[in-house]
């Protein structure tokens, strides 16, 4: 399944029509319908990246999010277990243990 045939289908779940998914985005109608088509590719990846956010859809790979998850946190989750599935078992040990004592400091805790 091509990225515009998963967005076509979540717009279809969510929503009663592309049109109105179209209006909710202020995205023009037939910019919409013509990527649809034609493949999301040509569209500004800003654009892509708001109706994902909006359909709740990783930007990624285009999987489902869950409900209220902020995209943005998502992101940063994917690129830290990107680098840390490269490390072998010392290397994820050694991480693991400076986050242990990162989070401890008040200075760093969110």
């Amino acid at each position: 399944m091509t990225k515009a045939e998963i967005l076509k289908r979540e717009i279809l779940a969510q929503y009663k029509s592309v049109r109105q998914f179209a209006i909710d985005m202020s995205i023009p109608y037939s910019t919409l319908v013509t990527a649809l088509d034609r493949g999301i590719e040509g569209m500004a990846y800003g654009t892509v990246i708001r109706m994902c956010d909006k359909l709740n859809l990783n930007p990624v790979d285009f999987s489902t999010l869950e409900k209220g998850t902020d995209l943005g946190n998502k992101i940063v989750e994917n690129r830290v277990m990107l680098q840390y599935v490269k490390l072998n078992k010392v290397g994820r040990k050694k991480v693991l243990d400076y986050m242990s004592d990162m989070t401890a400091l008040e200075k760093y805790q969110a």
